[in-house]
C-alpha cells in the first residue's frame, strides 16, 4: 500500500495509460479523483476501481479551461482536503510535417498538451505549496528527445512539457515538491489502436514497423507506465527531481543493427 492515505488526481483516466494508472494508484491506497473530458470513460473508470475493491470520484473537467479546472480544485479540497499527487497525463497527437499542420491544429494540440499541463498545475500547486508536500508527474515523451518523422507538433508539445517539469522542480523544491516527468515510447491503447487504423491503409505493416524501432521488438502496454507512475508518486522515488523517466522499449538510445 505505498500511497496509503493519499489523493491522487489523474487527468485523462478515462482509457489508456490514465486508466491504468487510476486503477493501480488505487490498488496501492490512493483515493484517486479520476478527470476526463468524456464523461461516460471517466465512470467507467471509478467503476472498475470500485469493482476491485478501491476507492475513486468522477470529475468531469476540460483541462484547458481555467474555470472548470478551478471547479475541479474546489472540489477535491473541498471533499478530501488535500492534493498529494498530481498527474498530468491527458494528451492528443498530430502527423505531419511542420508545413502539413493546419493553424487551428497547432493551436488546438498545443492547449491540450501544454496548456493541459500548466492549467492544472497553477491551480493546485498553491496547496502544495502551503503544505510543504507534494508530487507532481508531468507525461512527456520519447519524442521530447529524438526526431520522429512526421510528428513536428506532437514532438513540439512534449519538449515543451519536459522543459516545463524542469523549470517547476527548480522553482518548487523548497516547498517539497517534487515534479518529474514520464517518457514513454509506443504504447499500444486505445488511442494509438484508432490511430494506426485510420492514418495507415495498412496498421498491420504501420504496427510491425513501430516494433521494429524499439529494441524490445514489441510495443509497451498502459501497465508498463503505471508502473513507472506508481514508482514517482512513491517515496521510493524521493531522491528523483526533475528528471525523466524513460519507459520506452529502449527506442531513444537504442539502435538496432
Amino acid at each position: 500500500m505505498r500511497l496509503e492515505g493519499k489523493v491522487a488526481i489523474i487527468t485523462g483516466s478515462g482509457s489508456g495509460i490514465g486508466r491504468a494508472t487510476a486503477l493501480r494508484f488505487a490498488q496501492e491506497g490512493a483515493h484517486v479523483i479520476v478527470n476526463d473530458i468524456v464523461s461516460e470513460n471517466g465512470e467507467e473508470t471509478v467503476k472498475l476501481i470500485k469493482d476491485n475493491g478501491g476507492s475513486a470520484t468522477f470529475f468531469h473537467a476540460d483541462v484547458t479551461n481555467p474555470e472548470s479546472v478551478k471547479a475541479l480544485t474546489e472540489y477535491v479540497l473541498s471533499e478530501y482536503k488535500q492534493v498529494d499527487i498530481l498527474f498530468n497525463n491527458v494528451g492528443i497527437s498530430n502527423v505531419g510535417r511542420v508545413d502539413e499542420v493546419e493553424p487551428d491544429v497547432w493551436d488546438k494540440v498545443m492547449s491540450v498538451n501544454v496548456k493541459g499541463v500548466y492549467l492544472p498545475s497553477k491551480y493546485i500547486v498553491p496547496h502544495m505549496m502551503e503544505r510543504k508536500s507534494g508530487c507532481i508527474i508531468n507525461m512527456s515523451s520519447c519524442a521530447a528527445e529524438m526526431g520522429l518523422a512526421k510528428r513536428a507538433l506532437y514532438s513540439a508539445t512534449k519538449g515543451a512539457i519536459l522543459a516545463l517539469t524542469k523549470a517547476m522542480q527548480v522553482d518548487y523544491a523548497p516547498y517539497n515538491i517534487r515534479v518529474n516527468a514520464l517518457l514513454p515510447g509506443t504504447i499500444y491503447t486505445p488511442f494509438v489502436e484508432n490511430y494506426l487504423k485510420t492514418a495507415y491503409s495498412n496498421p498491420e505493416e504501420a504496427i510491425n514497423g513501430i516494433k521494429a524501432r524499439q529494441l524490445s521488438g514489441e510495443l509497451g502496454k498502459p501497465e508498463d507506465v503505471a508502473n513507472a507512475a506508481l514508482f514517482l508518486a512513491s517515496d521510493e522515488s524521493k531522491f528523483m527531481m526533475g528528471s525523466p523517466l524513460y519507459i520506452d522499449g529502449g527506442v531513444t538510445f537504442g539502435k538496432n543493427a
